[in-house]
Order: C-alpha cells, then structure tokens, then sequence
C-alpha cells in the first residue's frame, strides 16, 4: 500500500504533528438518488434505530452523520435531472434560459490549496461527466477509467513524454503572454468599466501562468510509489457498481500519498441493467418506480450495493493512518444525491451522509422537511473545517448546520 504520513516525517510536538497533517474532502453523488424511505431513520438525535441501508454502514455508526431536511433552493430546471449539475454548487434553475453556473464548492477550495499538491483536485466518474465545476461555469469532465487514473497518479512516463507535457505547458504560456501584450496595447482606448474587467483577466492570467509553472515542477519530481497493482478497467459498461467500487478504491490511495486533498466521484445511473444479481430492469426506470414493489424490491438491490461500497471505502479510510489519526478523521466523505425522490424529480430533502472529517458524528439530524437546510451550510462548515476563510458559498444561511459539532 501506500507509504503512510509517519510521525518520523513530522515534527516532534503532538501539537505540531496534527496542525501539519492536511485536511481533505471528498464528494461522492448518485445522480439518480437514493430511495429514502430504506435510508432516513423515523428518529432524530443519537438513539436511532438503524433503516435498512444504516445497517449496511453500522460498523461506522460513531463515523457517520445522517442529515434529512436540507438542499438546494430554487432547483426547477431544463428537465427533471439537471439538478445534477448543481451539486456542488447551488446554482439555481440549472438548464433554463440565461442559466450560468456557478463554482463548486471542490474548485473554490483547489482555488487556495489546488498547488499545494500534484493535482489541484480530481474527478472520477462513471460516465465521463462530473460535478466540478471551474470558476467560469465549465464542467471539468470525470474520468472514468480506473487504469488511466492510477497511471497518472502513480507512474511515470518516459523521458519523451515528460518532454512533451512540458512542451505544452509551456506553449500554454507563450499564448497567454501573447494575449496578455495584445490586451495591453488597447487598454488605453476603452472606458473605467472595461479597464476593471481587464484587471480581473490580468489576475486570472497570473493566477494561471502560475499554475502552469507549478505543474512544470511537479513533472520533474517523481511520483509516488504503491505496492498495489495498477486496476484493470470494467469492460461491462453496465457494470455501475463494479465501476463504482475501483474509482473508491483509488481514493485512499490518492489522498494518503497526498496527490491531491480534493476529490469527486460522479456515479450516474443509465438506462442499463446493472448485472446486480436478482435485478432485470435499467437504473434509471427503477429510479422512477411509480410505487411499484417489484421495481422498489430492485431498486433497494441496486442502491445497497452502492452503500456497501461506500462502507468499504469508509472502512478502508479507517485503516490507514497517519501522524496519530486515521486517514478518515482527516477527511470529511459527503456522500448523496441531488435528487430527494427520484421518482418525482423531487429536489426537496436530498439524502446526504457525513464521515470522518472531525466532526461528532454517530447521529441523525432531522432538520426543517418543510423549510429545508441550505446543503451549501454543509459546505462552508467542511470548508471551514479544513481551515479555509469561507463565510458563505451558493445559496448558504449559515457557516454551520446546527447540532453539527467539531472535534
């Protein structure tokens, strides 16, 4: 496995040791939602009984925070399903005419610590999209290939295509300095409102030639070593949970070499059958089962093999370490959906769960089901939590949700 962070590496003081060790977030969604009734318990508060898809994550009961009564505001969009791209970031009627989206919460925070690492931030996902979203509205696409990910993560490539990525880091820069001078030579003919835009693009182009010049560095130094095998790919592309299982198994690996502190994970529900065994109907139309029990029976197979291996990445979590902690209490897991009842393209009290992160955990908060909870809360708090000064992001109220305490 991976070379854990070792106390030998940090400094002396327990102290010292835990303000060294960064903190990271990753964000798991299930496009096509979870159905709740197996998942939100009829009790608030610690005393919980455990529901169905609970049980199957109830070895992490005291590492896990259920939330009912939160989303976003305003999620109405182009079609029942558009929601999915606003996850992250709260952006309201997703698809409708003059809709632009906003930066997610992953990309606001690569903004600030995106350099510290090899890869500013990273996103996996089972059909190519993901819920990353840069500053200027774009998506940036998921990768799909388990294979892929691990070579970029752990292998290096020759010296030709050390070259070549050079290259082209630095082709990228001699064309923005080249834009840069031809911005300078009109910035004397436009008006006051014109020149505050043009010192905005001047800022993005530093910001951006320094990145450029952070990623030639980081092609020089070589990359980390694992004792792990590099995955080979899930040729079945209906297989959803298999897909699902490698890009989770990438995650401790990416986070406890420090590759990255920032990870997304897009598990998008298609019209194929899973080869889940007693399921004989597409994801997507169980999703939408109309009550019925036989569709709602296949539907729970498919959504607790998704859970099962959200229990094993949390599991795995727990046992690496590093300074005096396990590598989960130093990572805040937000697993979920954008849809509160797939059924009915409900937006309304989306499922979401919480592990790790140093939070007090081992509860179910029931929030307002009527007046739901901004999730961006959820997001500043983690923000927070990992030390960035963040006091409000999206559609947020709040820095905090209430009865979510810190360690």
């Amino acid at each position: 496995m991976a070379l854990p962070l070792l106390n030998a590496f940090l400094p002396r003081s327990a102290a010292a040791i835990e303000e060294s060790i960064p903190q990271r977030m990753v964000c798991i969604c299930t496009s096509l939602g979870l159905h709740t009734p197996f998942l939100f318990p009829e009790q608030a508060g610690r005393d919980y009984k455990p529901t169905p898809y609970l049980k199957l994550l109830d070895e992490h009961r005291g590492e896990l925070t259920v939330f009912n009564g939160i989303s976003h505001p305003d999620q109405s969009g182009s079609d029942g399903h558009s929601s999915g791209m606003t996850w992250l970031t709260s952006a309201r009627h997703p698809g409708l005419p003059g809709f632009r989206n906003t930066v997610s919460i992953d990309q606001w925070i690569a903004g600030r610590i995106g350099l510290e690492t090899r890869f500013p931030s990273l996103q996996l996902s089972t059909d190519g999209s993901s819920q990353s979203i840069s500053s200027s509205g774009i998506m940036i696409p998921g990768e799909q290939s388990p294979s892929k990910m691990f070579a970029k993560l752990f292998l290096d490539g020759s010296a030709d295509e050390q070259e070549s990525q050079i290259q082209k880091l630095r082709e990228g820069r001699s064309i923005m300095d080249a834009v840069f001078e031809e911005a300078k030579q009109f910035e004397r003919r436009i008006g006051k409102e014109d020149k505050l835009k043009l010192a905005e693009y001047y800022h993005a182009v530093r910001e951006m030639e320094q990145r450029l010049v952070t990623a030639e560095a980081w092609i020089h130094k070589p990359k980390p070593q694992v004792d792990v095998q590099q995955p080979q790919d899930i040729k079945d592309q209906n297989d959803l949970i298999g897909q699902m299982r490698l890009l989770c198994e990438l995650i401790p690996l990416a986070l406890q070499t420090d590759s990255t502190r920032l990870i997304t994970v897009m598990i998008q529900g298609r019209n194929d059958v899973p080869p889940v065994p007693g399921v004989t109907i597409d994801h997507h139309n169980l999703s939408h089962h109309g009550q019925d029990a036989e569709k709602i029976r296949q539907l729970r197979l498919v959504e607790e093999a998704q859970i099962q291996s959200l229990e094993k990445l949390i599991a795995d979590m727990k046992r690496k370490t590093e300074g005096n902690r396990r590598l989960l209490d130093n990572t805040a897991i937000v697993f979920g959906s954008n849809l509160g009842n797939a059924n009915s393209h409900d937006t309304k009290n989306v499922p979401i769960l919480l592990a790790g992160g140093r939070f007090r955990h081992g509860q179910h908060l029931l929030l307002d089901r009527e007046n739901n909870t901004p999730l961006c809360n959820l997001f500043v708090q983690i923000a927070q939590q990992m030390g960035q000064p963040l006091d409000n992001f999206g559609s947020s109220t709040s820095t905090s949700i209430t009865g979510l305490a810190t360690i």
